[in-house]
């Protein structure tokens, strides 16, 4: 049976971009859990990687990079649930696209939320309503991008919802959707919300825009390009300089733009033949 097939499915192999992204984020909560030994390690380190707008705005760049990989010690059923989630899509994802594909979709929703939280805190100063101050932690907003994603290629897949009822991809994200916009109407969620919806939007504009083989194949391609059409003008420039030695010496020779030599004679023997 193809895994996009509309009968629900069972967990996807653990392997690729999959497997490196849910050990990383397991290995970096072991990390935070540690650091609970120290009396401020663990505060540190979630007030120095997870996202903090106005840190952000102030030069911590590194931030939109690590916060999604940052899950406080006592969201212990959270991270399991974000772990489970991140294999089940990913892993899907990735049965049916490159690791590129699927590494480019789930970091552009990583940073789309990062930009939409930037967005509501730049507009709350400018509006004046309050946001709260806690930074953003979890790969949520990548996770909301990779379902986005699978509701709109696979929309008539099933999940088993609760692992007892099936629900299509599509409806499932819309679902998802429709939450996180009520949530805007809370206070204290609202930045999360608003963050949570720029991931999703920006998993739909990747799937939208980004080449079918992911932007590092996109990339590769470009610079291949760049530097053929760099090693074409040598070969130009050379044969040119070339031209002007022959000239010099009384023979002129012709070059193409291979720095091959023109052979005239037998080009005027083969036209009039």
């Amino acid at each position: 049976m193809s895994p996009a097939s509309s009968s629900p499915i069972s967990f996807p192999a653990f392997r690729g971009f999959t497997r490196w992204l849910v050990l990383a984020n397991l290995i970096a909560y072991f990390v935070l859990l540690t650091s609970l030994l120290s009396p401020t390690g663990s505060a540190w380190l979630i007030t120095t990687f997870a996202y903090s707008p106005g840190q952000f705005l102030h030069g911590w760049l590194w931030q939109p990079f690590t916060y999604s990989f940052i899950h406080p010690p006592d969201t212990i059923i959270g991270t399991l649930l974000e772990l489970v989630s991140l294999w089940f899509l990913a892993g899907f994802l990735e049965q049916l696209h490159n690791r590129s594909w699927v590494a480019g979709l789930y970091g552009s929703s990583v940073l789309g939320t990062a930009l939409a939280a930037t967005a509501i805190y730049l507009g709350s100063g400018i509006f004046g309503y309050s946001l709260p101050v806690a930074g953003l932690t979890g790969c949520f907003g990548g996770i909301f991008g990779l379902l986005v994603a699978i509701g709109i290629l696979y929309g008539e897949m099933e999940f088993l919802l609760f692992f007892t009822i099936g629900i299509k991809a599509r409806h499932l994200a819309i679902i998802y959707c429709l939450l996180s916009i009520a949530m805007l109407f809370f206070g204290s969620l609202r930045m999360y919300a608003f963050a949570q919806l720029g991931g999703a939007l920006a998993g739909y504009l990747f799937i939208r825009i980004a080449p079918r083989r992911g932007l590092t194949f996109a990339f590769s391609e470009q610079w291949y390009g760049v530097r053929n059409r760099y090693y074409r003008w040598k070969r130009h420039r050379a044969a040119r300089k070339f031209e002007v030695y022959m000239k010099r010496q009384g023979r002129t020779v012709r070059l193409d733009g291979q720095g091959h030599p023109i052979d005239e004679d037998h080009n005027d023997k083969k036209r009039w033949n």
